[in-house]
C-alpha cells in the first residue's frame, strides 16, 4: 500500500429504504442538505445522493430536486457531490440517468449488472405508512435491472457529461460485466469501483467475499487498472468491512442508505455519526482521512 490516505464517501439517504424505518433517514431538501453537510464536517470526502419526495419520503429521481440538493451543499462545502443513477422501485433506465446528462457531476454512481434485490425482510413497524409497507413488501419480485443495453447507454451519457463513474458491484459477475464494457472501449481507466456487500439477492457482506471480489478485479484490471472502496449494508457488516477494505488499501462507504446502527444496541441518531465511527479506526490502521482535494486527487477529479 503506497498511499496511506483513505477516503469515505457517506450515503445519505438512499433509494430503497423507507422513512419509517429510522427517524434519522432525511427526508426532505433541507434535511439532506444538513445531513450531508454535517458528513462532511465529520470527515466525508463524498456524499451519495438520493432524493424523496418531501411529503411522503418516497425515494423519487426528481431533478429538481437533486439540483435544490447539490445545489445547496455546494454553496456549504467542497464535498464531492454524488448523484446516483440507481434510483429506486420503478424507475426507468433514462429517469435514473437524467441527473447525469442534465447536471453534469463531477461523479455519479454506474450499476454495472442486474439482480435481485430484496428488502421485504424489514419488518412493518407501527409508524410506516401503508405505502411503506407496501413497498417493502413488493421487493419479491423486484428485479433491479441493468442490462447491458442500460449500461451501454449509461456509458454514452456519462462519457458526454465528462462524469466519472463509480463502478456499483453486487456480485462478482458485475466485475465481469465490467471487463466486458472495458474491451469495447467503454471505461476510461484508473477505474473506481464500489464493492457493495449484503444485499439480498447478490452477494455476502463477509471479509471472504470481499476479498474475493478485490482479488477478482485485479485479476482483470491490475492492481493499478482502478480504485476501490468497500459498503457493507447492515451492521455490523459496515465497519467490518470498512476495516478490511483500510487493512487492504482500498476506501471506505458509511451512510443510512446501507445501514441504520452505529453499535450493536444504539441506532444511529444521524450521518456525521457513522463516518465519526468509521474513521476513528483508520489512525489504528496507518491510514490517513483525507478530505475532497486529497479524493480529488486519487479519484483523478481534479482536471475539472
Amino acid at each position: 500500500m503506497s498511499d496511506p490516505r483513505v477516503l469515505l464517501s457517506c450515503a445519505i439517504t438512499g433509494g430503497m429504504s423507507v422513512p419509517g424505518q429510522s427517524a434519522a433517514i432525511p427526508i426532505t431538501p433541507e434535511e439532506i442538505v444538513d445531513s450531508a453537510v454535517a458528513a462532511h464536517a465529520a470527515g466525508a470526502a463524498i456524499v451519495h445522493l438520493h432524493v424523496r419526495e418531501p411529503e411522503t419520503g418516497r425515494p423519487v429521481s426528481d431533478l429538481g430536486l437533486f439540483k435544490h440538493v447539490m445545489a445547496g451543499i455546494a454553496e456549504r462545502c467542497d464535498a464531492i457531490v454524488q448523484p446516483t443513477t440507481g434510483g429506486g422501485v420503478g424507475m426507468t433506465i433514462d429517469e435514473r440517468a437524467r441527473v447525469v446528462a442534465e447536471c453534469r457531476p463531477e461523479m455519479a454512481t454506474f450499476n454495472c449488472g442486474s439482480f435481485n434485490f430484496g428488502i421485504f425482510g424489514v419488518k412493518p413497524r407501527p409508524e410506516m405508512a401503508p405505502w411503506e409497507v407496501e413497498y417493502l413488501d413488493g421487493t419479491r419480485d423486484y428485479i433491479f435491472r441493468n442490462t447491458f443495453k442500460d449500461v451501454y447507454r449509461l456509458a454514452e451519457i456519462f462519457r458526454e457529461a465528462d462524469t466519472k463513474p463509480e463502478y456499483e458491484v453486487y456480485d462478482v459477475g458485475h466485475i465481469y460485466n465490467l471487463r466486458h464494457l472495458a474491451d469495447q472501449g467503454l471505461v476510461d481507466f484508473p477505474a473506481h469501483l464500489q464493492f457493495v456487500l449484503g444485499v439480498l439477492g447478490a452477494n455476502a457482506a463477509t471479509i471472504e467475499q470481499l476479498v474475493h471480489m478485490h482479488r477478482t478485479a485485479v485479476s482483470l484490471f491490475g492492481a493499478d487498472g482502478f480504485t476501490w472502496s468497500a459498503a457493507g449494508v447492515g451492521y455490523p457488516a459496515q465497519f467490518h468491512l470498512a476495516a478490511t477494505s483500510m487493512m487492504l488499501g482500498g476506501h471506505i462507504r458509511v451512510g443510512l442508505e446501507d445501514n441504520l446502527r452505529v453499535a450493536r444496541d444504539r441506532r444511529a441518531q444521524s450521518n456525521a455519526e457513522l463516518v465519526e465511527k468509521a474513521l476513528a479506526i483508520a489512525p489504528l490502521l496507518d491510514r490517513e482521512p483525507t478530505g475532497p482535494p486529497g479524493a480529488r486527487e486519487l479519484l483523478s477529479l481534479d482536471h475539472r
